[in-house]
């Protein structure tokens, strides 16, 4: 029985390894339980198998088969000791090896030089991932892009290769030597509609890309340039395409020296009409309307009051043939009094004189008023507006419960937009009215000094005669 036991136990032994070889082919649970049956079925039929060869087998074989296994199972016993051995001393090896390795690399600064190497590459990696030449600068078939390279690199606990330490060089040189270049390349561009179009690219360094007089901007993710979904307008897009129609030489250009962060927060500021929408649009249009009016009865008012002035120095150059074409010429034709009685007349005279002048002043003083009160509603407008937009912040701060800055800062911001107009417009007409009231009022005493003095002249020739 000692013997039948021992049989069973090499045999179990030897049939161990077909369990393992069929779970090492599992990529899954339901795989590794379905080989695992499939183990034991083939190794429950093999014991079967073995068990039947054993009763049917003489005790000469019987015999034979158990010195077999035992001479089997020691013999894998011996060479598994011996590869432990092995793997025991190979251990201890390596752990010498090891040693020698860090007191050498000491003692010759290495480990400081590859810590050095694997920092800048982390710190470039950082650059290279946001800058524009990298959509310029392709990898070759079967590498890395360079980003990916230095962050591979600068995460690697093995020593560094000449080649990889060859690659960091040239990538930090390429890198410094493309920012002091101006270079064109075509490049995939990808549109706002998020299609990729093949087009010729202009760039500056890594600070600023153009292409179809459009700036563009730097995807990492994609590793693609894009084109900006709000464009600068003015001298900014004007230096775009003066840089794309020159072929050589110098010309003068916007450059981002910020690597396209300023350039994304010019294009981002709002225009005059989001400005005043993201106020109460209702105050907003009626200052604006009010403002508008104002100008008009200005830009009127100041036109009718040159060719007034320009047709008075006409005519007090001309003063003996007053015409009806100016307000002097009108006022001279009023003084219609008999010249044998201008003496007596005197009073008569100056009334009539007075009166052609104040029929005058009114269109002289024009819309002056108007201006006024203008300048008076637009400031008073505006603070409506304020009040509107505050009451507007208080009421969502209330609704949410929350007193986030940002959300007051946002409010607060929207409801000075109508305080802004209203001086906006008040300022400027403020100074026109100003300006016409001076216009008015030297013409106004043009005529006052040219009549008083023609009646004082007539009333003396006629005391002379």
């Amino acid at each position: 029985m000692i013997k039948v036991r021992n049989l069973v136990i090499s045999l179990a032994a030897l049939a161990t390894p077909v369990l393992v070889a069929y779970a090492q082919g599992a990529n899954t649970l339901d795989d590794l339980l379905q080989e695992t049956r499939t183990a034991r079925d083939a190794e429950n039929q093999l014991a079967q198998t073995r068990i039947s060869q054993f009763n049917s087998a003489s005790e000469t074989d019987k015999e034979r088969l158990l010195q077999e296994a035992t001479a089997q199972r020691e013999e894998r016993a011996t060479a598994a000791k011996g590869l432990s051995d092995a793997y025991s001393a190979n251990e201890i090896r390596v752990n010498e090896l090891n040693s020698q390795l860090r007191q050498k690399a000491s003692d010759l600064g290495i480990g400081e030089l590859f810590g050095l190497a694997r920092q800048v590459a982390s710190d470039v990696a950082i650059v290279l991932q946001q800058s524009l030449i990298t959509a310029q600068v392709r990898p070759v078939a079967g590498e890395e892009s360079r980003d990916s390279f230095l962050r591979l690199f600068a995460e690697s606990k093995t020593v560094p290769t000449l080649t990889e330490l060859e690659r960091l060089w040239l990538e930090v040189q390429r890198e410094m030597t493309e920012s002091a270049r101006v270079a064109r390349f075509n490049a995939d561009i990808i549109q706002p509609n998020g299609s990729r179009i093949n087009a010729p690219t202009v760039r500056i360094g890594p600070f600023t890309a153009i292409s179809d007089n459009k700036y563009l901007g730097y995807m990492p993710a994609l590793q693609a340039l894009n084109v900006l979904v709000r464009q600068p307008s003015g001298e900014v897009a004007d230096s775009a395409e003066r840089l794309l129609d020159t072929a050589s030489g110098y010309v003068p250009t916007v450059v981002d020296s910020s690597r396209g962060v300023l350039l994304a927060m010019y294009v981002e500021r709002p225009n005059l009409i989001e400005r005043i929408n993201a106020g109460d649009v209702t105050v907003a249009y009626t200052i604006l309307v009010v403002g508008a009016a104002g100008v008009l009865a200005f830009i009127f008012q100041l036109f009718y009051l040159i060719f007034v002035r320009l047709s008075l120095g006409k005519q007090l150059r001309n003063l003996n043939a007053p015409t009806r074409d100016n307000p002097l010429g009108r006022v001279l034709l009023a003084f219609k009094g008999d010249p044998k009685r201008i003496e007596e007349d005197a009073d008569v005279a100056e009334l009539r004189i007075s009166e052609a002048v104040l029929h005058e002043v009114p269109k002289l003083e024009r819309f002056q008023a108007l201006l006024r009160l203008t300048v008076a509603a637009g400031p008073l407008l505006g603070l409506i507006g304020t009040v509107v937009g505050m009451i507007m912040t208080f009421q969502s701060i209330t609704e949410t419960g929350s007193s986030d800055p940002k959300l007051m800062a946002a409010g607060i911001g929207t409801a000075m937009i109508a305080t802004v107009l209203g001086l906006g417009i008040a300022i400027p007409l403020l100074f026109a009215n100003a300006l016409l009231v001076s216009l008015s009022r030297g013409m106004v005493q043009i005529l006052d000094e040219r009549s008083a003095g023609l009646l004082a002249e007539s009333i003396e020739k006629r005391r002379r005669a």
